[in-house]
């Protein structure tokens, strides 16, 4: 009897999680054997269960997909790591995959590319679309260029509160950071990306899609 790939799940809504295990039900060599409604459960989750492939959700509460994706990689080098989101592509993929993502798949294109994603992965290959591909070859050949790549994890996170509207009392708050400390962020955010004040950073966050 051939080994069945164990998958372990982390997305807060049961919804989504329900999705994918009916998804991998109708496969005869992948199961789903843990799950986690939120980052920090994920990695507790990842201590306690067998698995050998971890599908994220990028916004969860607590701590999102890439935080927790840089924890599991550091504790679990060799097992692949797949995050799923509802933004498009071009706004987390590259940073999925240089952080040590095996793929990054969209919540839309779940049900038509998961389980292929899930077979490739634990065949050793990197799930990469075209697209990302290219953004890759790009990010690497155009590092001079002010993009949010430039920009640590929390960075982002503050970068599209701001971008969003959110005054930074609201920012401080949602990431339980001091506003001072935010100020930091917005301070070192502008530096980076080459930007002269919040109205350019809000631009900016528009432009490139980083608006919820």
């Amino acid at each position: 009897m051939v080994k069945k790939i164990e998958v372990l799940v982390a997305d807060d809504h049961e919804l989504i999680r329900s999705g994918i295990k009916h998804i991998l039900e109708d496969t005869e060599d992948i199961e789903v054997s843990a799950e986690a409604a939120d980052g920090i459960l994920a990695v507790q989750v990842a201590r306690k269960n067998t698995w050998d492939i971890g599908i994220l959700d990028v916004n969860m509460p607590n701590r999102n997909g890439i935080e927790t994706l840089v924890i599991l990689k550091k504790e679990f080098p060799r097992r692949p790591i797949l995050l799923l989101s509802m933004h498009p592509e071009e706004q987390y993929a590259v940073r999925a995959i240089e952080n040590g993502a095996s793929g990054y798949i969209t919540k839309q294109s779940a049900s038509l590319e998961l389980v292929k994603a899930i077979r490739y992965v634990a065949g050793g290959g990197k799930y990469i679309t075209p697209t990302v591909a290219e953004r890759l070859a790009g990010a690497m050949g155009n590092k001079n260029k002010p993009t949010a790549d430039r920009l640590s994890n929390r960075e982002l996170q503050v970068l599209m509160l701001i971008a969003a509207g959110k005054p930074l009392t609201q920012v401080g708050d949602l990431l339980s950071l001091s506003v001072s400390t935010v100020s930091i962020y917005r301070r070192r955010i502008l530096d980076k990306l080459e930007l002269d004040n919040t109205g350019a950073l809000i631009r900016f966050g528009i432009e490139n899609g980083l608006v919820k």
